[in-house]
């Protein structure tokens, strides 16, 4: 994703990093799984370890749903920004190109949503 403005665009974008207190947006969604419409935007320290993201952040935004206690991070597919990805858990999201407002998506095979139904 761009963090540019668009060509005569006058206004002050309000969601620059700089107005994030050191933190910066990503952007989480689990494929099949949206609980709401969209994907679910939470602030992260770039030099945060990537773990935080299976050990904090998921557990508290999508463990209510009926699938979470099958997620198997050993078998999760990733894509960051659309393109595939292989985090390091141990790494920094800065390590690992994740910047500010970047999209990553989760998969996991076999589970598909309540009943199968993908949502």
């Amino acid at each position: 994703m761009s963090n540019t403005t668009p060509p005569g665009y006058e206004g002050t974008p309000l969601d620059r990093v700089e107005n994030f207190h050191g933190n910066q947006l990503i952007y989480l969604d689990w494929e099949k799984h949206r609980m709401f419409c969209s994907p679910i935007c939470v602030p992260v320290p770039p030099d945060a370890p990537f773990g935080i993201v299976c050990d904090d952040i998921t557990p508290n935004a999508y463990g209510q749903h009926p699938d979470w206690e099958h997620i198997d991070w050993s078998r999760v597919q990733w894509v960051l920004d659309n393109e595939p990805f292989e985090p390091d858990m141990d790494k920094s999201f800065a390590e690992q190109g994740i910047h500010h407002k970047s999209i990553l998506r989760f998969y996991q095979p076999g589970l598909d949503g309540l009943e199968g139904t993908g949502g």
